[in-house]
């Protein structure tokens, strides 16, 4: 997210055998509701038997490991509408689940959705809970090379890019207060998630703002956390990646209780987060990501979700700067 949650989906399979009775096997989704650090996992994504993952035209390009368990599990904050989120059923949605289901299709493996944190997910994937992060993470040098807030905390990911986004302000609707660009915040107090280049970008503002004129920022585990405490009256203005934003103001109160105002900054890829030491995964969902791209399933998606400005001509790896 950029630099950017909540129930959870489960899989879990089944299979009971009886004796002179014919073997059954299925797959049970357990619904859990909660808030977003809860564990819990939803396949967001295509399914296949191991017969139907060796006709999958890419699936001898996973590493052997993914190949054998027929997995990916991917750390997301599942409450960043529309990238990811739940629908009314609980069950995992949007742009990086409908992704994951095309790029699954390709590589003949499932892609296992578990909630996490935002600002966790890097540190679950260098801890190998996940084998990648798919969760609108912004593509940048300080990500690629493990550094936060300037100081090296751990080992880098690399980025297979797939999507860009900017940077956004809302307010309450009919209450601009004037705000147009991030000086305009200086004076007044905003709301973003813990993590994301929203929290970034109020840190930096923060510190030019002149005295006397403080600008003022609160940091969620979430952006619906966030969305809530503007909605109530606890700040002047929201900040989030450009279609989260969007897509706040779209539909949160039937599109009566935000606005966006000013311009979209800092336009970056999202990029999914791989172990420096998986190149082979890094490689294979490259090429998959191009594949569904060519095919035309990535346009398909970004279409149904109305984020067609955000799509790139080409996947690329480590694009971010």
């Amino acid at each position: 997210m950029t630099a950017s949650s909540t129930c959870r989906t489960t899989t879990a399979k089944s299979r009971m055998a009886a004796v002179g009775a014919i073997a059954v096997a299925g797959t049970l989704l357990l619904t859990a509701c909660g808030d977003q650090t809860k564990s819990g996992s939803d396949t967001g994504g295509a399914s296949s038997s191991s017969a139907d993952a060796a006709k999958a035209p890419l699936f001898d390009k996973l590493p052997k490991e993914i190949q054998s368990k027929g997995v990916v599990k991917v750390g997301s904050d599942i409450a960043y509408a529309p990238v990811e989120f739940k629908d009314k059923s609980g069950a995992t949605v949007g742009i990086d689940p409908d992704i994951a289901a095309a790029l699954g299709k390709q590589l003949g493996v499932k892609f296992e959705f578990e909630n996490a944190t935002f600002d966790t997910l890097v540190t679950g994937l260098r801890a190998k809970r996940y084998d990648i992060a798919m969760s609108a993470m912004t593509d940048t040098k300080d990500r690629q090379e493990g550094v936060e807030d300037g100081k090296k905390v751990g080992e880098g990911v690399d980025f297979v890019d797939y999507f860009t986004a900017g940077v956004s302000i809302y307010t309450p609707k009919g209450k601009d207060q004037g705000i147009k660009t991030w000086d305009d915040l200086c004076g007044k107090k905003i709301v973003v998630q813990r993590g994301t280049v929203s929290e970034d970008a109020a840190k930096k503002q923060a510190a030019t703002c002149p005295a006397g004129k403080k600008l003022t920022f609160e940091s969620f585990d979430n952006d619906q956390q966030a969305q809530t405490r503007l909605r109530g009256g606890g700040a002047d203005a929201g900040s989030s990646d450009s279609p989260i934003a969007a897509y706040a103001v779209k539909t949160s109160g039937g599109g009566n209780d935000f606005q966006l105002v000013g311009e979209t900054i800092d336009s970056a890829p999202y990029g999914i987060a791989v172990s420096k030491d998986n190149k082979q995964l890094s490689s294979a969902l490259l090429t998959a990501m191009n594949a569904i791209i060519e095919n035309g399933e990535y346009t398909k998606v970004l279409a149904k979700w109305g984020a067609e400005s955000g799509a790139v001509p080409e996947a690329k790896l480590n694009g971010g700067s």
